[in-house]
């Protein structure tokens, strides 16, 4: 029989846990365009692909993110302090993600 008490606090607690884990992440990366530092990923060719962007795409939208990071109206001081943010967002959601981790292993070896 399930206990629905117990059912209904586990639920509660993972909606929680995931929207602190992806709130502290979208707001790390928030802070990291904040701060000028646009994550552009390179492009991958691979097998089975939907959408794979050419270089002159690749090439134009790192255009884009160099020209954004220039019209950034923040001072210096300023952009280092949402990178400072942004670093302990991505920490602090790596520690979240590592206490889950944390939770979860002992009860497999029946702890």
């Amino acid at each position: 029989m399930i206990e629905i008490t117990s059912f209904l606090t586990v639920a509660v607690v993972s909606l929680i846990a995931t929207s602190v884990v992806v709130s502290l992440y979208s707001l790390g990366l928030r802070l990291l365009v904040t701060a000028g530092r646009a994550p552009v990923v390179e492009p991958l060719e691979f097998t089975g692909a939907i959408t794979v962007l050419t270089p002159a795409q690749a090439a134009k939208e790192a255009k884009r993110a160099r020209k954004a990071a220039a019209a950034n109206p923040l001072t210096p001081v300023q952009k280092r302090i949402a990178l400072i943010g942004a670093y302990a967002c991505f920490t602090l959601t790596g520690f979240a993600v590592l206490y889950g981790i944390f939770l979860i292993v002992p009860a497999l070896h029946g702890g």
